[in-house]
């Protein structure tokens, strides 16, 4: 005869709440079992809404349950106490006198699921319940006082096991429906989590490891064992180095070492594949969420540390199982990143030229493909300025055969190599000896051509100065010509905001530059293809290079001076004119601007400020390690950009003069000359490195002065930079145009789109030249358009929208070759696919101007910014955001995204392969 099933409390509680509901008035239950817990004899539970006192006694004989029976009775006389006989004695040896005071006059057989579900307050429970046992024993077992929640009509098996892993984990992300891999490990991580698993009997550990292996994948088995044995907290680390079983480096002596790691633990090398599989996985969305800016920083933050306190952690354990040179190649860890940004060092260290520059540029991808390359910002950061200096140095450029000529390739293309030699001096930001040697030896072959197209510039500066004039300026802009070349034409639609920030740079007003276009504002300019560029007065210092920009004169003087010049030139043209120094920028308390600044912004003279953040960050030693200069680093200028558009004001955006940065080694202190009046410039006779200069220009030092060009020449103490020497960072003064409308483009004037202010070695792509707005570009390459003048910026009477037919006449046929379209536009237009697009556009653009878009998109590797895709369609300022959607309606077939938004919506991108397959195009 099977010996009676075990019960306890809980199971008896339960047992009671379902018999006893329906059997009012008796106090004896006969109950097949064996109790177990004779510590919990006597106890009180609530019964249909009622507290009831109960005794439990375990007898194994007919005489055993009479005299239990007839103790209680005398015992418990006139109470409602009830006794629970838990026996293995049948109910055909029971008398019936003894049965008819038990509940249904017979012993109740303790259904264990059934009582489960009466626990859930189900009606049904499923079949798949009832054969597992361990989950059976876990409910009964795991019941929290409050009971288990309410489960509906049916209690199912998942519903089940979701809220056991609740009560036994306190774990509710794993039991919620979107339990998934990631809340998996994110649990593993939990300090307290694996521990109560691995309190758990074998079975229930075994079963919940069943489930979970279902509900989540083949990866639970390896992480739920690991937890079972205290090594939960490891199992992502450990996830993360068994990628020694797959990857590149995989061998059975690898394998071995990565087995060591697990204490005795096996897994089959499927599981451990998998497992390895869903920690790579998740990792990734990890990297994502750090990288996530709708997190914040600080969500941000933390997400960010949690991926790199698990790949750090994997480190330290491929280092004790000496993997750690076996997985040089993996994507997560901290060491494979190093390993691939000492690949970029080694590239860099080779001879500068087109083989070293491929190297640099194979080996930087690499490193762009490690997962973790966008947790380490600095790092890449300093990586990327140094390949780019290498692409630099591949080039073929010449030093610039004039004024004019240097100080435009500065602006353009030499102040962004000294943005990254500001980088690259600053070094690896952990300092790994390795990579900072590489740094350094590109810096010195970078600052060598530097230095060499600095020397050739102060040449012809010597030269040009002694003549130079605004009569006579030999192409060059000249400082006190700004306001009237480039400040007034604005004028004529709309007063503009001059904004001088003083010792702005041209490496500066890059940077800067980069960061204004993303406030959508169009960036113009009088000159074609680049921006406006200027030359600083003599010696270029802010007493006579600002005054003489402010009063459109050459001067010097002070603020009073700066003033009364400002307002009389723009009396001059019958404009009311003010303008705003340090101290008068600033509001009071809950006001940023002052008020006099914001009542002159609203009104329509013009307004010019003056922001002396760089120089005094110059100065004054602020500047500190800085490598970079962000909008908000300028003190006002944020809120003075959102007042300008808010007013709809053009913003002109210029400086004085510029600088250079302090970079000597040692401190070796400064140049023992005669005659020094100031850091960069002094009388007398020029020595190495210095250049004497003299002429109507000259301003100082009775019109004779000599400046280093030189940029690690100063006369006096140590500063964080300084001003007023002949190098080209120091007399170049950039001038940069904002429009918060394309109404405001003056006539004649260029839209610029992003790209073209952008040298083609710092993107590592074809750059798009800018598009005269009165020209309509061909189908053809966007570099060499066909062209045709019209109206600048005018739409045709009696057209409605942007791509009406007369704004597309007269634009050239795509190139052929024989009866077939040349380029990939030209072939996509001319589609029957395509031509089904166009039937459902209204007024879409001819085919030439959708085929020179496409090709355009195709030169600049699939990304450009919606300026230049107006300016490759020959719309250049005319609502590129409806052109844009006009293209998706046309090329998008199905809905697949061939082109689309992205950076916010500011550029437009083409899945070229997606192109190929939805217009049937083929490979190239």
């Amino acid at each position: 005869m099977a010996a009676p099933p075990a019960v306890n409390r809980r199971i008896i509680e339960a047992l009671l709440g379902v018999e006893l509901a329906s059997a009012t008035g008796h106090r004896l239950v006969l109950v097949h079992g064996s109790y177990e817990d004779p510590s919990a004899a006597e106890f009180t539970t609530e019964i249909a809404g009622v507290p009831r006192r109960i005794r439990v006694t375990d007898q194994p004989s007919v005489l055993g349950i009479v005299e239990a029976w007839q103790e209680h009775q005398e015992v418990t006389a006139g109470s409602d106490d009830v006794l629970v006989v838990t026996t293995g004695v049948d109910d055909a040896q029971l008398g019936w006198d003894l049965r008819g005071h038990a509940v249904h006059r017979s012993t109740r057989t303790v259904d264990r699921a059934e009582i489960v579900k009466h626990r859930f307050g189900a009606a049904e429970v499923d079949p798949r319940i009832r054969r597992e046992d361990w989950l059976i024993d876990a409910l009964l077992d795991a019941e929290p006082t409050s009971g288990w929640p309410r489960c509906g009509a049916v209690l199912t098996r998942d519903t089940a096991v979701r809220t056991l892993i609740e009560a036994r984990l306190r774990a509710p992300a794993l039991s919620d429906g979107g339990l998934d891999a990631d809340a998996l490990l994110d649990w593993s991580r939990t300090s307290a989590g694996p521990a109560r698993f691995a309190m758990l009997s074998d079975a229930e550990r075994a079963g919940l490891t069943r489930w979970l292996t279902e509900t989540v994948g083949d990866g639970a088995p390896v992480l739920l064992g690991l937890a079972a044995v205290g090594r939960g907290a490891d199992a992502i680390a450990l996830g993360l180095v068994g990628s020694v079983l797959t990857g590149p480096a995989a061998s059975a002596e690898a394998a071995l070492s990565f087995g060591g790691l697990f204490g005795g633990l096996r897994f089959r090398p499927a599981e451990l594949r998998s497992f390895t599989e869903v920690v790579e996985g998740t990792l990734e969305r990890w990297v994502t969420e750090a990288n996530s800016p709708a997190l914040g920083s600080g969500n941000g933050g933390g997400a960010r540390q949690r991926v790199l306190d698990v790949v750090e952690r994997a480190d330290e354990l491929a280092a004790v199982a000496d993997l750690t040179e076996v997985l040089a190649a993996n994507r997560f860890l901290p060491s494979g990143f190093q390993a691939r940004l000492r690949k970029v060092a080694s590239a860099l260290s080779t001879r500068p030229g087109a083989a070293a520059a491929t190297a640099a540029e194979t080996a930087l991808r690499g490193l762009l493909e490690h997962c973790l390359a966008t947790l380490y910002p600095q790092r890449l950061h300093a990586a990327r300025m140094a390949v780019r200096l290498v692409r630099w140095l591949s080039t073929s450029d010449h030093a610039a055969d004039s004024v004019a000529a240097g100080v435009r390739a500065h602006l353009s293309e030499w102040g962004w190599v000294d943005r990254a030699l500001t980088v690259v001096w600053a070094g690896d930001p952990v300092g790994d000896p390795v990579v900072g040697l590489a740094y350094r030896t590109v810096y010195e072959a970078a600052r060598a051509r530097r230095d060499d197209l600095d020397e050739t510039f102060a040449q012809h500066l010597a030269v040009w100065t002694r003549y130079a004039s605004p009569h006579a300026p030999s192409g060059c802009l000249l400082v006190e010509q700004v306001l009237e070349q480039v400040a007034l034409p604005l004028a004529a639609q709309r007063a503009p905001l001059v904004l001088l920030l003083d010792g702005m740079s041209s490496a500066v007003a890059a940077e800067l530059g980069e960061q204004l276009i993303r406030r959508a504002l169009i960036e113009v300019s009088p000159e074609e293809g680049h921006r406006a560029v200027a030359v600083s007065v003599l010696p270029s210092v802010t007493r006579v290079s600002r005054a003489s920009l402010l009063t459109a004169s050459l001067t010097i003087g002070d603020q009073s001076v700066e003033k009364d010049g400002f307002v009389a030139f723009w009396r001059k043209h019958r404009r009311d004119a003010a303008l705003f120094h340090k101290g008068e920028i600033g509001g009071y308390a809950g006001h940023r601007l002052s008020e006099s600044l914001i009542d002159a912004l609203a009104g329509n003279g013009v307004v010019g400020v003056v922001l002396n953040t760089i120089d005094d960050a110059l100065q004054h030693g602020r500047e500190g390690d800085r490598t970079e200069w962000h909008l908000e680093d300028i003190t006002y200028l944020p809120e003075l950009l959102n007042a300008a558009r808010g007013y709809g004001r053009p913003v002109v955006l210029v400086a004085d003069h510029g600088h250079v940065l302090e970079r000597s080694v040692m401190n070796l202190g400064p140049v023992a000359a005669s005659g020094v009046e100031s850091a960069r410039w002094r009388t007398g006779v020029p020595e190495q490195g210095e250049v004497e200069l003299a002429g109507p220009r000259v301003l100082y030092g009775h019109g004779r002065i000599v400046a280093p060009w030189r940029e690690d020449i100063r006369y006096t103490h140590r500063r964080s930079g300084y001003h007023g020497g002949a190098s080209l960072a120091e007399m170049t003064v950039p001038v940069l145009v904002l429009l918060p409308s394309a109404e405001l483009v003056p006539s004649g004037w260029f839209v610029l789109p992003p790209e073209s202010t952008v040298p083609a070695w710092w993107a590592s792509r074809q750059t798009l030249e800018p598009i005269h707005p009165d020209v309509i570009a061909g189908a053809g390459s966007v570099g060499t358009p066909a062209r045709r003048k019209t109206k600048a910026l005018k739409q045709p009477e009696g057209v409605d929208g942007l791509f009406a037919v007369e704004d597309v006449t007269g634009i050239a046929p795509p190139s052929t070759a024989g009866d077939s379209p040349a380029t990939v536009g030209a072939r996509a237009v001319a589609t029957e696919v395509y031509a089904a697009q166009r039937a459902f556009v209204r007024k879409a653009p001819d085919r030439p101007v959708v085929a020179a878009v496409i090709d355009a998109l195709v030169a600049a590797d699939g990304t450009l910014s919606l300026t230049a895709v107006a300016n490759a369609a020959g719309r250049a300022g005319r609502n590129p955001d409806g052109f844009a959607a006009t293209l998706q309606r046309l090329l998008n077939v199905e809905g697949y995204p061939v082109v689309g938004l992205a950076d916010g919506g500011r550029t437009l991108k083409l899945d070229l392969e997606l192109l190929r397959q939805q217009f049937g195009l083929g490979r190239p």
